[in-house]
């Protein structure tokens, strides 16, 4: 007698489908392309321009007279006592950076600090660290500055200079940060640190700061572009001890105190102002690449027309509607629905 035994259908199993990795995808719009490249020969021209300048910016080859145009023994040209103008900038370069750099570090870590702790503490403590916040807020930053300064001696300590800076220009991120931080110390995986027994320093910088980065990136460059801004205005204005220690901004205080502009020495005003400008335009593409990234919505928007074609999305939007960039559908997917 046969005994059949029952073996197990064996199905034929199709390829083993490769699991799909998610990438972090950057911006990669031809604004921050710009922005970033910009930036960098700034960087660039802070460290190395010093020593590239070709006469002492600082020399008094001649007691008075008038400016000369650029010629090929200086390319941008002279100031009244015939000081190189282009030694000036490629000098002057790094304390406006530098300045402007130190202000937005210092500015970030106490906005990150005051609103990051008052959006997860709440309480007496939110209330104080808002407030304080607020008070900053409201101040006029120029005036302020204009204030403060006077009352210190004239000092060409860059790192002073931009830490009093960073004082008036912290404020408007800290709000930011606190507000986010309000709408994540509810989230599930925060109450599971909590649960867990966490301490309150733990949870804010492995579980609620990582996830504000972003927008912490984004407050720094807001920050660094003020900088630039109010570094260029003090100078303008002979607040900080502008000769021998140069900057774009003192460049323009000694082309204003002889009416440059009036006189047409167009070369002693028009590059200062131009670099000041690009620096700003870079940090500002920049910020704009960060806000991309932040939200989904603006990530077609920073697509050129050729990969928005490609992507099925209309290269010229409504005015008013920001272009959404939805995958398409497969047919597993359709399947399941």
């Amino acid at each position: 007698m046969a005994i059949t035994v029952n073996e197990p259908a064996v199905t034929a199993a199709g390829p083993a489908r490769p699991l799909r990795v998610r990438r972090v995808r950057l911006p990669r719009s031809p604004k921050v392309l710009i922005g970033f490249g910009l930036l960098i020969a700034f960087l660039i021209l802070a460290i190395v321009g010093p020593s590239l300048a070709p006469y002492d910016p600082s020399a008094d080859l001649a007691l008075s007279g008038t400016p000369h145009p650029p010629s090929a023994a200086h390319w941008l040209g002279t100031t009244q006592t015939q000081q190189d103008v282009l030694s000036q900038m490629l000098v002057g370069g790094r304390s406006t950076i530098l300045v402007a750099f130190l202000a937005g570090i210092v500015a970030t870590v106490i906005s990150v600090v005051v609103g990051v702790a008052a959006g997860y503490l709440g309480g007496l403590a939110d209330d104080l660290l808002s407030m304080l916040a607020n008070i900053f807020l409201v101040m006029p930053a120029l005036p302020l500055l204009i204030v403060i300064f006077g009352f210190l001696p004239s000092s060409s300590n860059d790192l002073l200079t931009g830490a009093i800076i960073a004082l008036t220009g912290w404020a408007w991120g800290a709000r930011v940060l606190r507000a986010q931080t309000l709408s994540l110390r509810n989230r599930d995986y925060v109450e599971s640190a909590r649960l867990t027994g966490e301490s309150t320093a733990r949870i804010i910088g492995w579980e609620i700061v990582p996830n504000l980065l972003p927008i912490i990136a984004s407050s720094f460059l807001f920050t660094v572009l003020y900088g630039v801004g109010t570094y260029t205005a003090i100078a303008y204005l002979g607040l900080v001890n502008i000769d021998p220690h140069w900057s774009w901004g003192g460049m323009l205080f000694w082309a204003q105190s002889v009416n440059a502009q009036v006189s047409g020495y167009w070369w002693w005003y028009i590059p200062p102002g131009l670099a000041v400008a690009l620096l700003g335009t870079s940090l500002a593409l920049l910020n704009f690449g960060i806000d991309e990234f932040i939200n989904p919505r603006l990530r077609a928007a920073g697509l050129t027309r050729r990969r928005a074609r490609r992507a099925g999305l209309p290269t010229r939007s409504a005015l008013g509607v920001t272009p959404v960039m939805r995958r398409p559908v497969t047919s597993d997917q359709a399947g399941t629905r």
